[in-house]
Formats: structure tokens, sequence, C-alpha cells
């Protein structure tokens, strides 16, 4: 695409007048290419003194560039140093639909890789100027258009076909004047659908939230909403943040690969990408991790070329290059992930605690007892019933007491009790340079400590580290680097905690379902089920806290806050708390359809 070509989709969507003193302004390109027309519209942005808060360039590309072709296809851009942050950027080619961040946030690139006609419809944004390539029609794509559509949202496109033009008349596009090699439109439909409840940004005059639980999941909310220009406040029992199992010494994150690659290898994946970017920021180590399979290396690599998942992304790798990537001999074939490693995750929930530093205070020492609907505010109340504080907006971040505050909602998750054990480095006969994982872990040194595990039991609540779970720990380590373990239990340290799990192992993040509120639609979709005004939850990270964490909180703010989402439109319901209602309908239908009439 060319700078003129590129001018012409800015002038023709009225940009960046458009854009002046907005909070945010979303752009839908329908071909990434090159880049050309992001670059521009970020250098026009950088120039406009009268610029929006936030500007969102969401991009669908069925065939992306290599970072190698990107880089020497602007080796003369006209945006040379915009071009090489966006090289420098430039994801593994997963189809995931990727989030880039520029201008410390106030730049974001949602990269959608994969079919157009697909990715529309997983698209979850309110778009205010679409460009529209000249050969990216395509049957269904007006309504799609539509259905994406901000009130009085622009559109310029390079084709002039009748056909093109009529389609988007029919889904409420009106044309207007424009040169004879361009098509120009403003969305203006006679009749607007309703959007589904859990679409529905939260209705707050003051852009505040209350957030309860200051472990990972409640300070990266707190990160996530200040990167929107929300104000928090995070109240936690502790007397500071990541005191429970957030406080562990160390902790993994990595994707996964399932040869059906389902809902739960997409968000994994989606998932672990993300954390890549921001743990490296907060001082982890993404240097790679592997994790061990029994599977021959042939059936894992014909796997990976099957799903078409890349090498900087995740690989198969024999027992051979196993023991070479981490230093010890191992025996067992492992998948790759060079973006997966290991942090500290009380240091991870701090750094976002200090990201946000200007738009949110921590509260410690402080128990909610319950919360409490006043009006059109949410009241967090002490054991006493005094107000701790109140706002329009409550997010509930603290694990399995976000269920106590809730009334204990019937949602099949329970916590899991998990103890971890740590000895001096001295007493292995050698750690790995790169963190393994399979029946349990080993990680790098970490402080001159040797760090192994986990147990795991469901619904055991002590609290105390045991001989016995020592003894799992130690016969999961030599399982894991063939070879027998002897250190006394008496030189073994240990923490306990509790990770709460979702049954379909997936997180709770999302609106929270209201279950008296009279509907008129079916309740089989999750997206579809009425919600509590104002109230959220993020809980059920399980023992992938490092790895969720940070999409989960993005993901979060933009239910909140109305931007575009970072994850499409079918793993938001996966992960949507409204989902076990939808399951309970589907069910009831289902029974009842195979129920037989009594009598003849």
């Amino acid at each position: 695409m060319s700078p003129r070509a590129s001018e012409a989709f800015l002038a023709g969507n009225d940009l960046p007048q458009r854009w002046g003193q907005r909070e945010r302004f979303v752009i839908l390109e329908t071909g990434f290419g090159t880049g050309h027309n992001f670059l521009a519209t970020w250098q026009a942005w950088r120039d406009d003194p009268a610029r929006c808060e936030r500007l969102v360039f969401i991009a669908v590309e069925p065939d992306p560039l290599t970072a190698g072709k990107l880089q020497q296809a602007h080796i003369n851009s006209p945006w040379g140093i915009l071009a090489a942050e966006l090289t420098c950027a430039w994801p593994p080619l997963t189809p995931n639909l990727h989030s880039l961040h520029f201008e410390q946030g106030q730049v974001q690139l949602l990269l959608a890789l994969g079919d157009l006609k697909t990715w529309l419809l997983e698209l979850v944004a309110h778009v205010d100027a679409f460009y529209i390539g000249d050969s990216a029609w395509q049957p269904r794509m007006f309504k799609a258009l539509a259905r994406l559509a901000a009130p009085d949202a622009t559109l310029a496109t390079q084709t002039t076909s009748s056909e093109a033009r009529e389609g988007l008349r029919t889904a409420g596009f009106g044309l207007r004047q424009a040169p004879s090699d361009i098509t120009l439109a403003r969305y203006a439909p006679s009749f607007t659908p309703r959007k589904a409840p859990s679409r529905m940004a939260a209705a707050s005059s003051e852009r505040r939230a209350l957030i309860v639980g200051a472990g990972m999941a409640g300070c990266a909310s707190a990160w996530a909403l200040a990167e929107q220009g929300w104000r928090t406040a995070v109240f936690d029992r502790h007397a500071s943040p990541a005191q429970e199992t957030s406080g562990n010494p160390a902790g993994l994150f990595h994707g996964i690969v399932n040869a059906q690659d389902g809902t739960h290898a997409r968000f994994n994946r989606a998932a672990a990408l993300h954390a890549k970017r921001v743990v490296a920021d907060a001082g982890g180590m993404a240097q790679g991790l592997l994790r061990l399979d029994a599977a021959e290396v042939s059936a894992m690599s014909a796997t990976l070329e099957k799903l078409g998942l890349p090498a900087d992304y995740v690989q198969a790798v024999s027992p051979a290059q196993a023991s070479t990537l981490s230093g010890l001999a191992l025996h067992q074939s492992a998948w790759f992930y060079p973006g997966g490693g290991w942090v500290e995750p009380a240091r991870l929930a701090r750094g976002w605690m200090t990201q946000a530093a200007a738009h949110t205070s921590f509260c410690g020492s402080v128990h909610v007892a319950r919360l409490f609907r006043s009006g059109n505010t949410w009241q967090l109340l002490n054991a006493q019933e005094q107000v701790i504080d109140e706002a329009e907006v409550v997010v509930l971040a603290n694990a399995g007491d976000a269920l106590r505050l809730l009334g204990q909602p019937d949602w099949p998750i329970e916590p899991v009790r998990g103890q971890i054990s740590q000895c001096d480095k001295a007493l292995l006969p050698a750690l790995p340079k790169l963190p393994i994982a399979g029946a349990g872990y080993l990680l790098p040194d970490v402080n001159g400590m040797a760090l192994f595990g986990a147990s795991s039991q469901a619904g055991d609540m002590d609290g105390a580290v045991r001989d016995d779970d020592h003894r799992h720990n130690l016969a999961q380590l030599a399982r894991l680097v063939g070879h027998p373990i002897d250190i006394p239990l008496t030189a073994l340290q240990g923490r306990t905690g509790w990770r709460w799990v979702a049954q379909d192992k997936l997180p709770v993040i999302g609106a929270v379902p209201d279950l008296h509120s009279p509907v008129d639609r079916p309740l089989d979709q999750p997206r579809l089920v009425p919600r509590l005004p104002g109230l959220y939850v993020f809980t059920a990270l399980g023992s992938r806290g490092i790895t969720w964490s940070a999409l989960g909180a993005r993901v979060l703010a933009s239910l909140i806050t109305g931007a575009p989402s970072p994850l499409e439109a079918s793993l938001l319901d996966a992960i949507d708390p409204a989902r076990f209602v939808s399951r309970g309908v589907r069910s009831q239908a289902s029974r009842e359809s195979r129920r037989t009439p009594e009598g003849d």
C-alpha cells in the first residue's frame, strides 16, 4: 500500500479531525499487508496535538509477513522509526488475535491472523472508521461490518462496484460524495439491534472501580484499567499485595499444544503470547521452557505441522535436544516454548501496581464482609456493616472468597491444595538452564535454591507443610530428571497455597450473571445471559495465574470500559461466568427433547 493510498483512507474517514479530543478511537482494516496504513495512521496521530487519548487499530491479515520480510519491506519507509518499532514487536505468526502496544499503551494494534470472513464474526469492538481494501468484499461481510460499527462510523474503500455500494446501503451505511476511484460511507441504520448483555460496557460516571483482592488477578486488573484511564482502589485482607499463592518464590508461564487445537489450547496460546511480553517488562526470565512428553518427537512434529504453529512459539525436540537446551541429561522428548519461562509472582504483581500507581491506591488489612447494592452503586461493607468504599463498578478478584461474596453461586469451581518444595541448590547434582515441566516441574537457580513441586489435592484445606507432600514432590522430581533423588526431608522447606480451579480448566472472567432478571430471549449462549450492572469477577486461575493474568485483566478491562476485546468472541464465551448458566439451559433442553410422552 502506497503512502498516497494511506492518505486516501485517512482523508476518506475525515481523519485526523474526527478523533480530536476523543477518549478512544477505533479503526478496522481488512488487510494489514506491510502495515503502511497502520504506520501512516500512527504517524498522523503522533502529529496531531488534538489527538484522541487512545488509538486502537484492528487489522485482519490472512497471509502475514515474517518479521524478516516485514523489515525488508520497510528499508526505505517514510515511517522508519515507527516501522522499526513494529518489526521489533512483531509476534509469532500463530492463528490468534495478537495485541501489540506502543506509545506507553496509548496506541494498540490488534492483529488478527487468519481468514477475514471468520475474524469479522469473532471481533468484539465498536469501530469508528473502516479501511476496506479493494479485494475484501465477501458475502455476509456487509452485515458483519454493521455489527461492528459504532454510531456514525465512517468507511472508505477502494472499490466502486455497484454490488459493494448496494451491500453497504442494505447494511445501513449511507453513501457519501467521493472521488470516482473510491467509495465513502457513513453508518446510519434505520434500526439498531440490541447488544448482548455481556458485550455492554459498565455505566460509570467517574471511571472508577473497586477491586477486591490483591493477588495476581487483582493487581493485573488495576494495571489494565489504568491503561484505559480508569482509577481503582484495591482492597486485600493482607497488609501487602501478593501474599497468598501469588507469594510463591517463583512460577512458570507457557502455552500448550493440543492436536485438536480446541478452546483450551487456543486460550492458553493467546495468554502465553501475552504473558511473554508483559513478564519480560517485569524482569522475569522469558528465555524458554521445556515441557516433557512421552510421545515420539516425529508424532509431535507432525502435530505442529498440521496446526501450522511456528517455531518461535513452540518446537518439538528430541531427548538429546532437550538435554542440550536444559543442561541436564533428559530421557524424554519435549515441547520447547521459546517464549515461556519463569518469574517471581509477587514481583510481577508489584510491577503492575507500580505501573498503575498514578491511577490506583492499595488498601491493606481490610476484610470485606459483604457486598450491598445501594441505588446505582456497590458498597463494600466490613463486619460491623460499615461502608468501606462504594463505586458503580466492583471487580471480585479474590479467588475462592469471591464466591462467598456472590452468595455461593452454583459454579463448578473448587480449591486445590498445592505444596511446593525447595532446598539449597547444592543438594542437587545440577539445576537446569531452563524450567522443566511435565508431571511436576523444576526451576533454574532461584536465589540459590532449588524449587520443585507441586502436590495437588482437591478440596484439601490443610495449610500445614507436610512431609508426605515433600515425598510426593521428590518422586515427581525423580521421574522428571530420570534418576533417583536423595535429599533428606529435614533439608526441605515448603509453602502451601490453594489454586481455585473450574471444572473445565478455564478461568472465570466477566460480568456476573443476574439470575433474577426477566428474560425475553434464550439463554443458551453465555453472552445473552442478563448481568448484574457493574459487578465483575476474575477468578479460577488455577495453576496458570502467571500465564493468564495479563490477558485476563485486559479482557476484563475491555468488558468494563467498552474497549475492543483482545480476545475473540468464542473465547470470551468460553471464560464467561455465564457459561455455567448456559450449560444448564442446554442440558435441560437436551433432557426435555429426549423425554418420551406418557401413554399411547
